[in-house]
């Protein structure tokens, strides 16, 4: 009997006899990272890929071996993205709907991690703008383009455990700004907005995920000097260090919820290694989801404040 997937498991293992050919996935921020090992490994299976980067020279360069290391045929598209401005969210979203080719997938991987306090293009803390409310519009906008028993994957983190979002300052206008606390805020909402956004789209089939990578060193933690991404201050002295992973171990799990997993079995959930995460109410304790990450009570107040702050409305 095959053994279940795990901390320990990368992109090739969950992938192993997988054929991809004829799929069309969305990646955001497959520029760096977590957003290229994914785009590498779902073209090396035959994915066709559209992938989303602020620095589209940057992209290139980066995504070089994955063109390289795709199977024959795939087609690899790049467009611009700046997640931090919704002039550039809905450019984007505006033409991929003119163009109307569908998605199988869409991986919001995509994001900034502890920024030194700052403000979006549109006012936003930074954080939040961009990693949640700019996948909010760019995801909805795009929403029709999903196929009918598609998948919209979000990259959260384990730092969700930092603190649920505070729907009465999301911008910190009203306390003093932390970065790691701000991190934190801004992963929940992405986690809150899985919740919200499988419980419209599930209608049709479509099912959304969100996740943790896990610890994995990349160029997301450039603002903590000295300390791979992901790191944040434990929350107690008494809680055991985070254990780092590989791109491959990291991106596994967004895999794995793009293309492997049962779409009833992640439907509406938070994953982490490779498996739907349990629910861990335990202060003192890594691991799982905290319940307020996703409570539909909240994912739907963070849906109508998000709605507020972006002037618009989706109705999906």
């Amino acid at each position: 009997m095959p053994q279940p997937f795990g901390f320990n498991s990368t992109t090739e293992d969950v992938l192993e006899g997988v054929d991809l050919k004829g799929k069309r996935i969305l990646i955001t921020g497959a520029s760096a990272g977590l957003g290229i090992e994914t785009a590498r490994a779902l073209a090396s299976r035959g994915a066709d890929l559209v992938c989303a980067a602020r620095d589209l020279e940057k992209a290139r360069r980066a995504l070089a071996e994955t063109f390289e290391q795709a199977a024959d045929g795939v087609q690899i598209e790049l467009i611009e993205l700046d997640l931090a401005s919704l002039a550039s969210v809905r450019k984007a979203a505006d033409a991929l709907n003119a163009k109307g080719e569908t998605f199988d997938v869409v991986i919001a991987n995509a994001g900034v991690m502890a920024c030194p306090e700052g403000t979006t293009s549109d006012g936003f803390e930074t954080q939040f703008g961009t990693n949640h409310l700019g996948h909010f519009v760019f995801v909805n906008r795009i929403a029709p383009l999903i196929k009918d028993g598609g998948r919209v994957v979000i990259v959260s983190s384990g730092a969700h455990h930092r603190g649920d979002v505070d729907l009465d300052d999301p911008n910190f206008d009203k306390t003093p700004y932390e970065p790691y606390l701000a991190y934190g805020r801004s992963k929940t909402a992405n986690t809150l907005y899985g919740v919200a956004l499988d419980s419209r789209l599930r209608g049709r089939g479509v099912r959304v995920v969100s996740l943790s990578p896990g610890l994995v060193p990349t160029e997301l933690g450039r603002h903590r000097a000295g300390a791979p991404a992901g790191a944040s201050p434990a929350p107690a002295p008494s809680v055991p260090p985070l254990l780092p992973k590989t791109l491959q171990q990291g991106a596994a799990t967004s895999v794995w919820a793009a293309v492997v997993a049962a779409s009833d079995l992640i439907g509406g959930q938070y994953c982490e290694d490779v498996q739907v995460a349990p629910i861990n109410t335990d202060l003192a304790t890594r691991g799982g989801v905290r319940p307020y990450a996703i409570d539909p009570t909240r994912a739907e107040a963070l849906w109508r404040k998000s709605e507020e702050m972006v002037g618009e409305r989706f109705d999906l």
